[in-house]
């Protein structure tokens, strides 16, 4: 389009030339820079119409082939409708309840309640809403409306019931700040082997560690000796603070059930209170009721939520094929007032669009390779790729066919998804590719060789130590050198390997196995000799210390016995690998224009709460 005013002003200007040589050579220079000035203003305002007209209707080109939003839209509603009209559905009953009470919360309370919360962390609010997007995917928008707002207006609905007395006060800076013991702890599933552990540490209570470390079904702690962080009151369950709090130094409490567990401790010391500085209480005091009314408030607000969702009338129509028909784009009804698909929808896209149009990109891709590949994917290839799966994950029926509405069943009961999202969004891109690639997979006989090495061959037993510098490997080295025994070199894996399997395991590691995916530490550990040290292996940012203890003696002696097991492990693994590479060589080679992750590069802060 042209720009009238400025069209308007060359003409007129070109009607009245001036006469004089220096005056007319000013005026031509002057209309070449009106003339650039026209140009650049029509080329700006074509291309925000083309911006504008992408946002509005087209979010992203896929070698000249474009996703509209309409269909990013429906797609995010099929993955998402529905847990989103529930959070939408919760909303409107909230605004809904503010409304009849004549509670207001408005847009300076949610970016005041922001500011709060981000000082709350140490951090600006500019710093707070980028670490929600990054690490929680959660935009400034996003944050304002679905967590601030329905958070302020919980707390006024529930005012009445989240003030925090001193009592509650009290308890909660004594769980922080009070009297404390440090105690190691043995938890055991079985009574009966509970209670003969207790008599052993009761009977011996310098034994306690070595008993957490050989039967204390806790991994965490077991692997520290029992070590557990301290107790304080008003912490947890009162029974295991009474329990800890009754103890003496050293003495072993009576075995307590807590749910299927059997639980029995040991008080290592008791740790006297802290005090905070008379500076730091302030805010100290802050923290502990906002904690506390946070919790009363989630309470109050469950209540408040099934009192509400109780009192309406609320009709889901989404995902009911009858009622859409009965009251087409509307995805629900709340105490008469209608939320329509599209809103729904919207919401949708708002919060999973980025993902959803990744996908369908991705889908766009190979529909195009498919296609170009004079290829297609047939009902037989999904029933038979939904097979494999099942059998891949042991789900066979006896005459050994795949079990595949166990599978089906076993992957539905998982989330919320349906049977033909799971084929769209799993099944058929897995059987595209297979198709694109499968006919350039072989297994050659190298191929095989190496496999049955790996699977069945023999595996070479080793103690390591694994460090994270040089010098302290060099180190290492030289005392293993100088000390050439198993026991020896034990002792120094557990002083010094950042690696937690050797350390607590006194060097020892899973026998490592040819063609395994570590060649370095593979050519090291078979050519090394029973009783021999390795050389220090780097690998990535790791130096590694091998002493070989000896090796496994091979499982299957004869190849062809496993040859046709072999085929099919190591087809499916080349072709999965070919897989990959052909994803990536698609993307590469497109050309995609995804105007919705630029639009979603400039996020914008909510000014006003959601559903106002």
């Amino acid at each position: 389009m042209s720009n009238p005013a400025l069209l308007g002003s060359i003409t007129h200007t070109k009607a009245h030339p001036p006469s004089s040589p220096g005056t007319l050579l000013r005026y031509r220079l002057r209309r070449s820079l009106v003339l650039v000035a026209a140009i650049v203003t029509i080329s700006a305002g074509l291309l925000q119409m083309r911006v504008e007209a992408a946002e509005s209707s087209v979010v992203a080109v896929v070698n000249a082939d474009p996703i509209t939003r309409d269909a990013l839209g429906r797609a995010a509603l099929q993955r998402y409708g529905t847990d989103v009209l529930e959070n939408l559905v919760n909303r409107h009953l909230i605004l809904q309840e503010c409304k009849r009470r004549g509670i207001n919360v408005t847009s300076e309370e949610v970016r005041a309640e922001v500011i709060r919360v981000a000082k709350k962390f140490g951090l600006s609010v500019d710093a707070y809403l980028q670490l929600l997007q990054d690490e929680r995917n959660i935009s400034p928008e996003q944050y304002s409306n679905e967590i601030i707002w329905p958070m302020l207006a919980l707390r006024s609905l529930v005012a009445d019931r989240v003030e925090v007395s001193q009592e509650e006060f009290n308890r909660a800076f004594l769980s922080q700040f009070g009297e404390a013991v440090k105690c190691r702890m043995i938890m055991i599933g079985d009574q009966q082997k509970a209670n003969q552990v207790h008599a052993q540490a009761k009977a011996d209570p310098d034994s306690f560690v070595r008993l957490a470390k050989e039967y204390s079904e806790d991994e965490t702690s077991a692997s520290v000796g029992g070590l557990i962080p301290p107790i304080r009151r008003y912490m947890g369950d009162s029974r295991l603070e009474e329990a800890a709090f009754a103890l003496a130094d050293g003495d072993v409490s009576p075995v307590i059930q807590i749910g299927d567990q059997w639980i029995f401790m040991q008080a290592v010391r008791r740790m006297p209170a802290t005090h905070p500085s008379p500076q730091a209480l302030p805010a100290i005091n802050e923290q502990i009721k906002d904690r506390i009314r946070d919790e009363k408030m989630k309470s109050a607000a469950s209540e408040l939520f099934a009192q509400l969702q109780k009192q309406a009338n609320v009709v889901a129509i989404l995902g009911d094929d009858a009622a859409e028909k009965q009251y087409p784009g509307v995805a629900a009804i709340i105490n008469g007032q209608q939320i329509s698909i599209a809103t729904v929808a919207a919401e949708c896209v708002k919060r999973h669009g980025e993902d959803v149009l990744e996908g369908e990109i991705n889908r766009k891709l190979l529909t195009q390779a498919l296609k170009q590949a004079g290829k297609t994917v047939t009902q037989v290839d999904i029933d038979a790729e939904i097979a494999r799966a099942a059998i891949s994950y042991g789900y066979v029926r006896s005459n050994g066919q795949a079990d595949t509405d166990a599978w089906l069943e076993a992957v539905l009961s998982q989330g919320d998804v349906t049977r033909e999202l799971y084929i769209e969004d799993s099944v058929w891109p897995s059987v595209a590719l297979k198709i694109l690639v499968e006919s350039g997979v072989t297994v050659t006989q190298k191929d095989l060789e190496q496999g049955f090495a790996s699977s069945f061959g023999p595996r070479a037993e080793v103690l390591a130590v694994v460090l994270s510098d040089q010098r302290t490997a060099q180190k290492v080295w030289e005392l293993a050198r100088d000390n050439p025994t198993d026991a020896f070199f034990g002792q120094l894996a557990e002083q010094y390997s950042v690696e937690p399997t050797s350390s607590s395991n006194f060097g020892k590691v899973p026998p490592i196995r040819q063609f395994g995916g570590q060649s370095a530490i593979e050519k090291e550990a078979f050519a090394m000799k029973p009783g021999e040290l390795s050389g220090i292996i780097a690998t990535g940012d790791k130096y590694i210390i091998l002493r070989c203890q000896g090796f496994t003696e091979p499982v299957v002696d004869d190849i062809e016995a496993v040859r046709d097991e072999l085929q099919r492990d190591l087809f499916e693994k080349k072709l999965n690998i070919a897989m990959g590479i052909k994803f990536d060589q698609l993307k590469q080679s497109a050309e995609i224009d995804n105007f919705y992750a630029v639009a979603k590069s400039q996020p914008r802060v909510a000014t006003r709460p959601a559903g106002r």
